[in-house]
């Protein structure tokens, strides 16, 4: 209990007098495993007398080769055949998730981080999770340096924050993580930093792949430190004779001959425009061609507000919805709802959202995703306790049960100038809504351009027919400021992406937007990053 005594006492900021160095090293039975994390916090000498990571004397190169050799013998760095994610065959494979259980190691890979980066200016540190979040707590105490946590999976329930810990607003922020190769989980990380208000300029990593990493994270604004390259790491071994030459050169060959791009989204390839390919046409221009009096009135709504943001939101309670609707009002012309995930639903909440939409000028959507026969989805978008035809202006369906769904919901929805968004294609990993399928969407949207006003999509540049009519609106969910996904199998795209290089019109944010510290700054930035590819995309 004394080594706990010790942490709690450097946490604290109370006097950091530890245990003698006998009683440390005292047989303490169950207890042993903590002896490490005394003697880690307490900053004394190690069995060899080696300085522990709160030393903040830089490692000596006799150090550095010996942890590049722990590396090796615990088996964080190994050489042969591997079968990476992408498919590729590698001759080398570095897990450093395997460091957790070698507390010698673990101190010596936080000192050596923290010597990288003891001249850089920061005020708190941040480790990618899931590996890095050791190495990221062991810096923390050894240094005295405050510590966030990014979640990867952020919850439905409790705070729901992305981002846990102390912070303010203006703090500048470290990334910690154990290795780069594309520099994607860094930049996953760098959003939400960002939505918490954090100034973020510089990463520190173990080992650098160098297969592009260091240039991605540059064009984003950051500055990599590496505690060492992936060619230093294999200079160390051959010396020592733990590699070969010939496996060394393999590697070498392999970097090389593989280096990353930023990482999309999906799997879906970027697509390039044929040289004949007719500039994209401004929505006020498009408007003009829309058949459908909604589709004409967003795209008309979105030239004049300059805009082209939907807030999707996914929150649980009816006062958040509204709070939300007010703050993020000025900046979106499309708000999505989730009615029947709210806490309650009457007519004077349809009074309160409507009078917002039109105080800040912009469009509700229920995000329904009708998928019945057509009688049935007649009673749901009509009738029932929410009677969504009667204040959503826009909703959408599956096209699973045949035109029939788009007949029914027409009967309701065209008398009061509604519009229908079919779901083409979605953002999750593995959908089934795509190829065959998707055709058959675009072709029925053509067939009821009096109701259907666009499309649910992920790729419409990349459709075999083409993006469909110019009065028909391509919105996309799943955007985030960098590419990545979640544990739910969420795939997110960039603004850029999705307006630019898949040639949609309307980008829908949720998280985002609603997780972030400021939802109205949060907003504002993503408007700002939609338009922008918007009005880029014109001048192509």
């Amino acid at each position: 209990f004394l080594n706990c005594a010790c942490m709690h006492s450097k946490l604290s900021g109370c006097s950091r007098t530890a245990p003698s160095a006998t009683l440390i090293n005292s047989k303490m039975g169950v207890f042993a495993p903590f002896r490490a994390v005394g003697r880690f916090v307490s900053g004394r000498m190690g069995d060899q007398g080696r300085p522990k990571a709160s030393s903040k004397d830089p490692m000596s190169e006799a150090e550095v080769e010996e942890l590049v050799l722990k590396l090796n013998q615990i088996e964080a760095v190994k050489f042969g055949e591997f079968k990476l994610k992408s498919g590729l065959i590698s001759p080398v494979y570095i897990d450093l998730r395997v460091i957790v259980s070698y507390p010698d190691v673990l101190e010596q890979v936080s000192r050596m981080m923290w010597n990288k980066v003891r001249s850089t200016d920061f005020h708190i540190i941040c480790g990618v999770p899931y590996t890095a979040l050791p190495i990221a707590t062991c810096m923390s105490l050894g240094f005295d340096l405050p510590m966030i946590m990014r979640r990867k999976e952020v919850k439905d329930y409790g705070t729901k924050k992305a981002i846990e810990g102390a912070c303010k607003p203006g703090q500048k922020c470290l990334i910690v993580e154990d290795l780069v190769t594309s520099g994607a989980s860094v930049l996953e990380t760098l959003e939400p930093l960002q939505l918490e208000g954090l100034k973020v300029t510089d990463v520190v990593v173990l080992i650098d792949r160098e297969q592009g990493g260091e240039a991605h994270l540059k064009k984003n604004g950051l500055a990599l430190h590496a505690a060492f390259k992936l060619s230093q790491l294999l200079d160390v071994l051959v010396k020592h004779e733990k590699v070969s030459d010939l496996t060394a050169n393999k590697v070498r060959s392999f970097i090389t001959s593989n280096q990353t791009q930023l990482p999309a989204a999906t799997s879906t390839p970027t697509p390039q425009p044929a040289p004949s390919k007719p500039a994209r046409l401004a929505y006020e221009e498009r408007a003009k061609q829309a058949k459908n009096p909604m589709a004409q009135r967003c795209l008309e709504l979105m030239a004049r507000k300059q805009s082209n943001l939907s807030v999707a939101a996914d929150v649980d309670t009816v006062e958040e919805m509204l709070d939300l609707a007010e703050k993020v009002g000025p900046h979106i012309v499309v708000f999505k709802t989730h009615v029947d995930i709210f806490d309650k639903w009457d007519d004077s909440i349809v009074a309160r959202l409507q009078e917002i939409a039109k105080k800040h000028d912009f469009l509700i959507f229920e995000d329904r995703k009708f998928a019945d026969i057509g009688n049935t989805v007649v009673s749901q978008y009509a009738g029932g306790i929410y009677k969504i035809a009667d204040w959503s202006e826009i909703t959408n369906a599956h096209l699973v049960p045949g035109p029939g769904i788009i007949e029914g919901l027409k009967s309701v929805g065209l008398p009061k100038g509604r519009g229908l968004l079919l779901l083409a294609e979605m953002s999750s990993k593995g959908t089934l809504a795509s190829g065959a399928y998707t055709d058959s969407v675009a072709q029925a949207a053509q067939q009821h351009q009096d109701f259907v006003m666009g499309f649910i999509s992920v790729n419409p540049a990349g459709w075999a027919s083409g993006p469909a009519a110019p009065g028909l609106i391509h919105m996309t969910p799943g955007v985030q400021l960098a590419a990545g996904g979640d544990a739910l199998g969420q795939q997110y795209n960039t603004p850029a992406d999705v307006i630019g290089a898949r040639g949609s019109d309307v980008i829908i944010v949720g998280r985002g937007i609603f997780k972030a510290a400021d939802p109205a700054a949060a907003a504002a930035e993503y408007r700002k990053a939609g338009w922008d590819a918007y009005v880029a995309s014109l001048q192509k």
